[in-house]
């Protein structure tokens, strides 16, 4: 599991830059560059399809991720130490990346 930062602000799991959702999926099947990627786990805050059930953020987290030509891929799991996500002021999935995806 990979210590997660997140400074997606207005996504309804980050609590204090941590994730409450417990694991997240980064999108990117075909990236080359961090901005290729996405956090598709991503809930804009407020929205109508998420309820804030979830008060305990994990600093450590699973990461399924689809950037296969990243280094941090393996089978399709995050085996970085460290993960960033970003995308202030996102209102949808694809307005945030992960800042840790290095190309092979």
């Amino acid at each position: 599991m990979a210590e997660l930062k997140c400074s997606v602000d207005n996504c309804a799991y980050n609590k204090s830059e941590c994730c409450c959702k417990g694991d997240i999926m980064v999108g990117g099947k075909h990236a080359c560059r961090e901005d290729d990627t996405c956090c598709e786990s991503f809930a804009e805050a407020g929205s109508d399809r998420f309820t804030s059930s979830l008060e305990h953020p994990s600093r450590t987290i699973s990461i399924d991720c689809e950037a296969a030509d990243c280094v941090y891929n393996s089978n399709y799991k995050c085996v970085a130490d460290h993960v960033d996500i970003k995308g202030c002021g996102a209102s949808n999935c694809k307005e945030t990346c992960c800042s840790t995806f290095e190309e092979r």
